[in-house]
């Protein structure tokens, strides 16, 4: 049996940029709002942090930033996954060093590997590394998935802990579980089916909405470790509105101009990724109101 990374709420952070740097100072103010809220873990530098942006120097430098300004308050995970192993295996090895929680490690994307290449990237990086690790399944964004029976390979790995599933597929999600146990977590990568992936058994989400709602993202992982599914369904359908106008165009595309909505200015997203489309702005706003 592992213990899991965290349970409940962590949440995969934005990065602010300001005149084409990271903005230190509204990145800070973000995470003081993750700390009002008492969530479980943040993640930085991962999908929603445009970390496939980011020079090795900026993703290093806010991974350690994030470490020294939580000091212990907060668990952090670090997105160090590459399409590349060696590249992965380096700035793994930095991250580690620096006091992370975990690292997050997305399936290589475009090369799409075979499912034996996967479980060697993930093994090879997981050996050498001090800190645990929680693979990243994302089918839509990098054209990879990692099967049920490739966690349960990876699963026999003392320091793999877990996935975070973004595949969307809950008949997948309880053959996981089913063959894994308590050898590898699964967390939720979907926002959308927290309560219905948690009532199966994962310990959690991995929240793009709770950048705007961790509070409320936090209230609905709590229900459901408290085994209260009824009320964390009626919480789960009453954030629907919100997670669906997050979703409306590419992440973070919608998140950004959410949180620049509530008063916080995180900027723009880098190319190739734009601002929100303007029809999808007024429905945003409102969805952002009926959330508070």
């Amino acid at each position: 049996m592992k213990l899991p990374v965290f349970e409940g709420t962590a949440t995969a952070l934005v990065t602010p940029f300001k005149q084409g740097t990271v903005d230190y100072a509204a990145f800070d103010l973000l995470l003081d709002t993750q700390l009002a809220a008492a969530v479980d873990a943040v993640v930085v530098c991962g999908t929603t942090g445009e970390a496939s942006t980011m020079t090795d120097a900026e993703r290093l430098g806010l991974i350690a930033h994030t470490v020294q300004y939580l000091s212990g308050r907060c668990k952090v995970i670090a997105g160090t996954g590459t399409n590349d192993t060696a590249h992965t295996l380096q700035l793994s090895r930095v991250a580690a060093s620096m006091g992370v929680d975990a690292i997050l490690l997305v399936t290589p994307y475009y090369n799409k590997c075979t499912q034996g290449g996967l479980a060697a990237h993930f093994c090879s990086i997981a050996d050498q590394v001090t800190c645990p690790v929680i693979v990243y399944s994302v089918p839509s964004r990098t054209g990879m998935e990692i099967c049920p029976a490739t966690c349960a390979l990876l699963a026999r790995h003392p320091n793999i802990n877990g996935i975070k599933d973004a595949g969307g597929n809950l008949a997948k999600t309880a053959e996981i579980l089913h063959l894994c146990g308590d050898t590898f977590h699964v967390w939720s990568g979907c926002d959308e089916l927290t309560a219905p992936m948690m009532c199966l058994g994962a310990k959690g989400v991995i929240s793009v909405c709770s950048n705007v709602a961790p509070k409320r993202m936090k209230q609905l992982t709590d229900l459901c470790l408290d085994g209260n599914f009824r009320e964390a369904g009626r919480t789960q359908v009453a954030l629907t509105p919100l997670i669906s106008a997050l979703f409306c165009e590419v992440n973070p595309i919608p998140v950004k101009k959410a949180l620049q909505v509530q008063g916080l200015d995180v900027g723009v997203p880098r190319m190739p990724l734009t601002e929100l489309s303007e029809p999808f702005s007024e429905p945003l706003r409102q969805a952002l109101q009926l959330a508070e």
